[in-house]
């Protein structure tokens, strides 16, 4: 199966994430499918998704781009904005959510803690509520931090997980979890000018649930 590409050039790749994919650069992970689709032999991870989440991506197609893309990222120059399906809905329809986080590497789960401590890493989060529906809401989310798991464990955390992630919380039989990343925005590695790229999930369950966003 080909990768849906979004934008190509010399120095980077942004493509389609489906859920299931994984970021990992070993066989059957989205690198080396990318670099067999495009012919090439560098096709570097610039951020990661979960498994389970779909969406925008970026890859490094030299070093000298990764180095740089690296650096954006680390300074918290990317703008990510996510779509996220929940159970129940919060009191406020928009907000921001911080919590202190510690993802424990041995059970790949992270947990909201209340002291700072070796490993803990402040997480920030803003949010909107677009739609509820059925007992479910559609969220609009802009991640102000990059931490492992952090939407699905700040929203978990407060009784609202994601649906279908049983991980943080969820009871149903949805397949997957509902995060998608909806848009994502940084800066060209060589040009400098500011790139956004937009991408939707397939109006599917439980998406459909919603009025379908343009």
């Amino acid at each position: 199966m080909d990768l849906k590409i979004l934008y190509r050039d010399t120095d980077l790749c942004v493509i389609q994430k489906e859920p299931g994919m994984l970021c990992e650069d070993a066989p059957g992970g989205i690198p080396p499918l990318l670099r067999a689709q495009l012919q090439t032999d560098y096709a570097a991870v610039v951020h990661r998704l979960d498994a389970g989440t779909g969406g925008a991506m970026v890859f490094a197609l030299n070093k000298n781009a990764a180095g740089k893309l690296s650096l954006q990222l680390q300074a918290g120059e990317f703008a990510k904005t996510y779509l996220a399906v929940t159970h129940g809905c919060p009191p406020e329809r928009e907000g921001i959510y911080r919590d202190l986080l510690f993802h424990d590497r041995r059970a790949n789960k992270t947990f909201v803690v209340k002291n700072e401590r070796k490993g803990v890493k402040e997480a920030v989060m803003s949010y909107r509520i677009k739609e509820t529906a059925d007992g479910l809401s559609l969220w609009e989310i802009q991640l102000l931090t990059g931490r492992t798991h952090q939407i699905r464990v700040q929203l978990g955390s407060r009784k609202m997980p994601l649906v279908g992630d049983r991980r943080y919380g969820a009871r149903d039989a949805y397949k997957g979890f509902a995060l998608w990343a909806k848009e994502l925005s940084f800066c060209h590695p060589q040009s400098e000018q500011r790139l956004t790229f937009t991408c939707l999930p397939e109006y599917k369950e439980p998406w459909d649930r919603f009025v379908k966003q343009d």
